[in-house]
């Protein structure tokens, strides 16, 4: 009996374990338990990320080659340090560095040592690897640009820091992630996913195959390619335009809302933030406090917007109807806000919309404001009305576009003011400057295409989006496909239309005539001040420019905002008109012209003392 019963506990003993060890093998097993297991090394297979095409799928950014010197600690030997600091090109100081943060990382899983290696110095290191055990390399892909343009747009990629791995458990160290632009949005996209490998080590640590013959591998799976709205030649014409000058320009397709330029100026080469000199030149990139080239000053840059402001008045006014085409206001040279003149250089006289908008009348934009906001009994009330409309065409807002990065403007409402001056202590009066675009209002150069957009499609716009494709699906998020319509009925458009095209015919930008082309469009001189030592300076104007083309069939809206460029048609008129022609007619006509904004630079302007300090509420000159 004592026999049976000894034997029956064995036997159950024996069934619990081989059930046990089945439960884990068949319904616990994890790949990553095996890596306790000394003999078994697990090695990524990293996949090329995705291809970047323009609009006409051109290839913008594609990849090369590049290797990785890994290292597992644990599996490091006494080696010479000194022999191989200099095979890597770095000194002792970080070789211990580097060695100590793999460890911090993981004693067991690969970190990168020295990240990618250019071909030669792989082919130079490659047979002398054997001498150190625990270090490998490992090939990757790092990207391969085909144009020296597009580099805020396109963004770039680095390697994965601490932050990085804490917030995403997908990345290993090491890894590469997309840290601005398109490859920042669209990262999940573009990365693929990666492989893995699990090889067999013998007694002598030597590697002698896969594990289990490789059931456990998997394959890498590379990117989906991207098809982006911008048009590559456009973009590429737009930076050589805006060498030696600093501002925003942003080109949008109104039936759409695809961006097909975007550009800031000054700019980069993308190619200069690849590879092992990448470290360096960001550095020299981000400390250039000057020309700020990592600044997206297309989707960035908050400046007042000028004179181009005056058409959104022009149809609150004619929407509210306290106006309409044919209301008259006389000009004196400017107008008066109690015993203060403004100044205007219109020229004078009695204007109408038309020739108001045409000849960029101060005057008559402050009475069609004024009578805004006389409609209602008080100013409280006029200040919603005002800002609703206002802000219907996307200013104020981050327009929900798909750049991670930019900022929204300013459209100021009652709150702005009652914290200014108190509940009831201003007026129309008192705020202005908003009629002529200038004061407390502010916008990019993307929000500014888009409310050229939206006046181009006669009272709606798109969400501007830089993706057109991903994959092989041509599929986006449906929120860029809706439209969204102002707060403005369609009717209230023409007259405006016919002033901004009138303005090219005949009025502040009639000297950027493209030959075949009908182009509505308004000029914008913007008043420039900064404080240097304490005192309040004034530097020579912004030059900014609106327009959509061709008026009968829009296919063009852009934005154009030179810093210090004088007035607004002599650097933005000219080369927003260059950029119609280039997208229109795919070549320029005007050689001449071409040649002057080629070469011209703003450097002397730039050169002036500057200071950043802001100015108080409402210091401005008329």
């Amino acid at each position: 009996m004592k026999k049976l019963l000894l034997s029956s506990i064995i036997v159950l003993i024996g069934f619990t374990f081989i059930g046990r060890l089945s439960y884990l093998q068949l319904f616990r097993f994890s790949p990553d338990q095996i890596l306790d297991d000394p003999a078994i090394k697990k090695i990524y297979d990293y996949p090329e990320r995705g291809y970047i095409y323009d609009r006409n799928g051109e290839l913008m950014v594609g990849n090369q080659a590049a290797y990785d010197v890994m290292v597992i600690p644990r599996e490091v030997k006494p080696l010479d340090t000194l022999e191989f600091c200099q095979l890597l090109g770095i000194d002792k100081a970080n070789f211990i560095q580097k060695m100590k943060k793999a460890r911090t990382y993981s004693p067991r899983l690969p970190s990168v040592l020295v990240p990618q290696l250019s071909k030669e110095d792989y082919a130079r290191l490659q047979e002398k690897m054997r001498h150190f055990e625990g270090f490998y390399i490992q090939k990757r892909s790092l990207r391969f640009y085909t144009t020296t343009g597009a580099a805020n747009v396109l963004g770039y990629i680095s390697e994965v820091n601490e932050w990085d791995l804490d917030r995403n458990p997908y990345y290993v160290a090491g890894e590469l992630k997309g840290q601005t632009g398109v490859e920042k949005q669209y990262e999940d996209v573009l990365r693929g996913t990666r492989g893995v490998k699990y090889i067999q080590k013998d007694r002598f640590n030597r590697d002698i195959g896969p594990y289990k013959d490789g059931k456990l591998d998997t394959l890498p799976e590379q990117g989906k390619e991207l098809r982006i709205t911008l048009d590559k030649n456009l973009q590429e014409y737009g930076e050589r335009l805006m060498h030696g000058k600093r501002g925003g320009i942003v080109a949008i397709e109104p039936k759409s809302g695809e961006i097909l330029a975007m550009i800031s100026g000054p700019t980069y080469d993308p190619s200069l933030l690849v590879g092992r000199p990448r470290s360096r030149n960001y550095s020299k990139l981000h400390y250039d406090s000057i020309s700020k080239p990592l600044f997206d000053r297309s989707i960035s840059f908050e400046k007042e917007p000028g004179s181009p402001f005056k058409t959104l008045n022009a149809l609150v006014a004619l929407q509210e109807g306290v106006i309409d085409e044919k209301t008259k206001f006389r000009c004196y040279n400017g107008f008066y806000v109690g015993n203060q003149k403004k100044g205007c250089h219109c020229g004078g006289g009695v204007r109408n919309m038309i020739s108001g908008i045409q000849e960029s009348c101060n005057a008559y934009f402050a009475g069609t404001f004024r009578k805004i906001y006389d409609k209602f009994p008080t100013t409280d009330e006029g200040m919603d009305v005002w800002e609703k409309h206002i802000k219907s065409f996307g200013l104020g807002n981050y327009l929900g576009t798909d750049m991670p990065t930019g900022r929204p403007g300013r459209i100021p409402g009652k709150a702005f003011y009652d914290r200014w001056y108190g509940d009831g202590r201003w007026a129309s009066s008192t705020i202005i400057s908003n009629s002529i675009g200038q004061g407390e209002v502010a916008a990019t150069p993307l929000q500014l295409a888009n409310m050229t957009a939206a006046i181009a499609n006669r009272g709606y716009y798109y969400t501007p989006h830089i993706l057109k494709s991903a994959g092989n699906s041509g599929a986006i998020d449906p929120k860029y496909t809706e439209p969204h319509y102002t707060t403005i009925d369609r009717k209230h458009f023409e007259p405006v239309i016919e002033g901004m095209y009138n303005v090219y015919k005949y009025g502040t930008a009639k000297w950027i005539r493209v030959p075949g082309i009908n182009i509505a469009g308004k000029t914008g001189t913007v008043e420039n001040f900064t404080r240097i030592d304490g005192q309040k300076v004034q530097l020579t104007d912004n030059s900014v420019f609106v327009a959509f083309a061709p008026v009968e069939n829009p296919k063009i809206a852009l934005a154009v905002y030179i810093e210090n460029g004088y007035y607004g048609a002599r650097y933005a008129g000219h080369i927003a008109s260059l950029l119609i022609e280039k997208y229109l007619k795919g070549e320029i006509t005007r050689k001449d012209l071409e040649q002057r904004m080629l070469e011209k630079t703003l450097e002397h302007e730039y050169a002036k003392p500057l200071s950043g300090e802001p100015f108080k509420i409402n210091e401005y000159v008329w």
